[in-house]
């Protein structure tokens, strides 16, 4: 029992905080891409993602686990995410460290999404059994390729309609 859960309920609710995240990030991230930082979707976005990096302290293990390290990473980035957004309010600098803290946590809860994917997704597992094989690390790598141009174009747009809006 996990906070009152079996393991399998409160696994279930991880799971489901993670894809929130994961989907509301990809909509506030095409909102960033179209010069616009969407509030509403913002907030659901931060909030499921610290839900999910939070939730995931709470399994019972004996050590500190890799997912452990990726959900403290995470958890920083929320923070500075959420300063740049709410406490400095996009302005200056701050829109461009927004950007890239939001784009960060997106793209760790994304990894572990790949990770769990190969892991759990028998054609997959079948691939890379290891996690060190190439189509696992190809995977990795076009995840992370694919947020780098977005974050970049991200940053680019949001400052030009901050600079269009003055």
């Amino acid at each position: 029992m996990i906070l009152g859960m079996t393991t399998s309920t409160f696994t279930e609710l991880h799971v489901a905080l993670s894809l929130v995240g994961i989907a509301s990030g990809l909509i506030v991230m095409i909102g960033l891409l179209r010069g616009r930082a969407l509030a509403g979707w913002t907030v659901v976005f931060l909030l499921s993602l610290l839900a999910t990096s939070v939730t995931g302290f709470a399994f019972p293990v004996e050590h500190l686990l890799p997912s452990h390290k990726v959900g403290i990473v995470s958890l920083v980035v929320l923070a500075v995410a959420a300063l740049a957004r709410y406490v400095c309010h996009l302005q200056g600098a701050w829109r461009s460290v927004y950007v890239v803290a939001a784009a960060a946590a997106l793209y760790l809860d994304v990894l572990v999404a790949v990770v769990q994917a190969f892991e759990k997704i028998p054609a997959l597992h079948a691939l890379a059994q290891h996690q060190t094989e190439l189509p696992f690390v190809v995977a990795q790598f076009v995840v992370l390729a694919v947020f780098v141009v977005l974050t970049i174009c991200a940053v680019r747009r949001l400052r030009r309609a901050a600079a269009l809006s003055s």
